[in-house]
């Protein structure tokens, strides 16, 4: 099987100053000579503690952090070798779902105009006079209640603003999602039901999933 992510070596170092008034400057090690691979349609999971690197991890992987040392490869390609716009190609491919839904939505806009707002970045995907109906499609098939697609973020709960935030990502036919702590915020009820629809959602479309959490047993 050929690998769609290859991760080689991968670092990220971070300097930060100890205090206000000193020009020192310390390392944080976040992430140190990470390897491995992921293939069509399998499922990594990455389980640590909070602090452990695992949220950095998941920015280099979907090139919103550069590493320090060490490569990401998608399909064999070196993203930080890419300039932005053949970064933009990578990233319809490549799509992540933040821990917390409420922060990463945004507040103005229905969801059914958050999950049309990636056919603005890639109009040739979905015609205008279509979107409409195809992110109700959307919204439905990863459980969304249809008559609430005109409903603003606060207006959802937080599983609720989750779906939104896997069907905006499902819009442009991703071949791997990178979900970090997803379910981290979620009440315990409602946990199980977001992991189903992810479990189901591979099984059907067969993405590949880099899986971020500090709870083994998730």
């Amino acid at each position: 099987m050929n690998d769609l992510i290859s991760v080689e070596g991968l670092t990220k170092h971070f300097s930060v100053r100890r205090t206000r008034s000193a020009n020192k400057e310390s390392v944080i090690k976040a992430v140190e000579n990470l390897t491995f691979s992921l293939g069509a349609g399998e499922t990594l999971a990455l389980v640590g503690e909070t602090g452990c690197g695992k949220s950095t991890v998941a920015r280099l992987l979907v090139g919103l952090l550069r590493p320090t040392t060490g490569r990401v490869l998608y399909n064999g390609v070196d993203l930080s070798s890419l300039s932005a716009g053949e970064m933009r190609k990578v990233r319809r491919e490549i799509q992540m779902i933040f821990q917390d839904p409420y922060a990463s939505l945004n507040p103005r806009r229905t969801a059914r105009q958050l999950v049309a707002e990636a056919w603005k970045i890639h109009p040739g995907m979905v015609p205008k006079q279509e979107r409409s109906a195809r992110a109700d499609q959307l919204l439905s098939r990863v459980g969304f209640p249809p008559s609430y697609g005109n409903r603003y973020p606060r207006q959802l709960s937080g599983g609720q603003r989750q779906r939104v935030g896997i069907a905006r990502a499902l819009a442009i036919d991703p071949r791997v999602l990178v979900f970090d702590e997803p379910i981290a915020s979620l009440d315990v009820s409602v946990q199980a039901q977001v992991l189903n629809l992810i479990a189901d959602l591979q099984r059907d479309l067969g993405i590949a999933y880099v899986f971020i959490a500090h709870d083994l047993a998730a």
